[in-house]
């Protein structure tokens, strides 16, 4: 006793526990059920396929036993497929006629009346219920008859769902189950669960919790009773206001009806709901993508409607979600990569630099004879190569801290889930311009370096092939490929990715540049090469 006790603690302060804990292990486990799913229907479908064998091969059975046989085969297949469930249903009813057992077609008649309340044909689940002879039940057929009408009408007090009707129905509905708590064992499964249901549909979320929760902590539950209970107790704190507590339920009564192959449920549909509303759209999607395929294998049409009108939503939050994703890490991927080509390109500039300056001060200290003249025109030059690596370091400064800022702003408002602002500061970035002042920067610096690179290489070419710039233009496309290869950048991919071309392109622009020279085209690269520095 003092252990059930202790068990209905916890599972009354389980909400809390989730919410200290923050972390989504049970979420794992449900995933890890999903995928396993294919392994519990295919145990299902094996049990259906012995006994469906065994009814159809034995052609001795007597009509009991076949009843018997069709009986289970419904049990097997109420919330797992509707047309069989239904067909044996119909089965049970014929063979009961036969038998001309009057407590055998009346019970039938359940059995019908439940698998078309579960696909939500109301009106023909009503006919077969009005149809019941509840004189000729057993008590515990009374007592599922009863059930299954109070849940009938609570059905259609949920789904009327207004000022006028659903209050009738919920009536009629608490008239039903007072009929079969007489009939059931005190605290049995059915008793808890059901006056915990009536509860509920009266408005008392703490009574109803209370017998909810009871009926989870009974010892022996089948699974499908574990997904039930669970189920309903998680749509109490819904009710109340609990979400934790209710995500913890939901997502337990998911596990167990996926252990079960339960198809005809709602606790994976709830929990998508509930899951969306926290912002976790990645869990939602693969849970509503899951309960609309067990929807649409049972057969179940209401659950199908119901299902179906938050799958939109759902997606399109995620489609969503993904491509803002997209966007940002596309954002920052070329600008990392850009800022790394230009770190690459202004190394290389500024290690051949420093290397020209090097054998320049030794031809400096070994010509110490020369004319002041030329010793002036040295330091000239060396001037200008301090102040070009200066600027280097100056832009890749500049470049630094643009990331910096940047990087910090967009980690502040991803940690604010401030991903609308983050998409407005991906989109505000103007690649191209950022992409343009890059080649208008190396126009400026390789042509301060090789001031007459456009002229020594329009030489290479007859007059009517030579390259004309335009007004605005220091370097085009044509002279930029080759100017990247008098710096040391030779490697048409590397090319391709500074210049923003395919690799193709490259190739066929250099092929068709050297076609048209007056060189040889092996000595071309070596003459731009030759190309002097300033």
């Amino acid at each position: 006793m003092k252990c059930k006790y202790i068990c209905l603690l916890l599972l009354l302060t389980a909400g809390r526990a989730y919410a200290r804990s923050g972390n989504d292990s049970l979420l794992n486990q449900l995933n890890r059920t999903i995928d396993k799913a294919a392994t519990y229907d295919a145990e299902k479908v094996q049990q259906i396929n012995i006994l469906r064998k065994a009814l159809q091969k034995d052609e001795h059975l007597s009509l009991q036993q076949r009843y018997a046989v069709c009986q289970e085969l419904y049990e097997q297949y109420k919330v797992f497929k509707y047309d069989s469930a239904f067909a044996y249903a119909q089965q049970l009813q014929a063979l009961a006629r036969q038998m001309n057992d009057p407590a055998r077609i009346n019970y039938a008649g359940i059995k019908l009346g439940f698998v078309l309340l579960s696909s939500g044909m109301f009106k023909e689940a009503g006919d077969y219920l009005a149809a019941i002879d509840v004189a000729a039940l057993s008590d515990s057929a009374r007592a599922e008859y009863y059930t299954l009408k109070g849940r009938y009408y609570y059905d259609l007090s949920d789904y009327s769902s207004d000022q006028y009707f659903a209050p009738g129905y919920t009536l009629q509905g608490n008239s039903c189950m007072d009929s079969a708590l007489i009939l059931f064992k005190p605290h049995s499964f059915s008793y808890e669960y059901n006056y915990g249901l009536m509860y509920q549909k009266m408005g008392n979320m703490d009574s109803a919790r209370y017998y909810y929760v009871r009926a989870v902590a009974l010892k022996n539950l089948t699974t499908h009773q574990v997904a039930i209970a669970t189920s309903s107790l998680g749509n109490i704190y819904i009710r109340t206001g609990k979400k934790d507590s209710a995500i913890i339920m939901m997502t337990r009564a998911a596990i167990a009806d996926i252990a079960s192959s339960t198809k005809e449920t709602t606790a994976m549909f709830i929990l998508a709901g509930l899951l969306f509303k926290e912002q976790d759209v990645k869990h939602a999607s693969r849970y509503i993508e899951y309960a609309v395929a067990d929807a649409s294998f049972y057969g179940a049409r209401l659950r199908k409607v119901q299902v179906s009108a938050i799958l939109p939503i759902i997606e399109s939050e995620k489609i969503n979600t993904v491509e803002g994703q997209k966007k940002l890490l596309f954002a920052y991927a070329a600008i990392v990569t850009l800022l790394l080509l230009l770190l690459v390109w202004l190394g290389v500039i500024i290690l051949r630099q420093y290397k020209k300056l090097q054998a320049a001060q030794k031809v400096i200290t070994a010509a110490h004879a020369l004319q002041q003249e030329i010793n002036y025109k040295l330091m000239e030059a060396n001037t200008i190569k301090e102040e070009y690596i200066g600027y280097c370091f100056q832009v890749n400064s500049a470049y630094l801290d643009k990331i910096k800022k940047f990087k910090k702003l967009a980690d502040q408002k991803l940690t604010d889930n401030k991903y609308g602002e983050v998409k407005y500061l991906v989109n505000n970035i103007d690649l191209k311009e950022e992409r343009e002042e890059l080649f208008r920067n190396f126009d400026r610096i390789f042509l301060k370096i090789f001031p007459n690179f456009v002229g020594v290489f329009n030489s290479f070419f007859r007059e009517e092939d030579q390259i004309r710039l335009k007004d605005n233009e220091l370097l085009n496309t044509d002279l930029r490929i080759f100017a990247l290869i008098r710096i040391g950048i030779s490697d048409n991919v590397k090319i391709a990715q500074i210049l923003e071309y395919s690799v193709n392109t490259i190739y066929t622009y250099k092929t068709k540049i050297k076609n048209k020279a007056i060189i040889p085209k092996d000595e071309f690269e070596e003459r731009l090469m030759d190309i002097k520095a300033m």
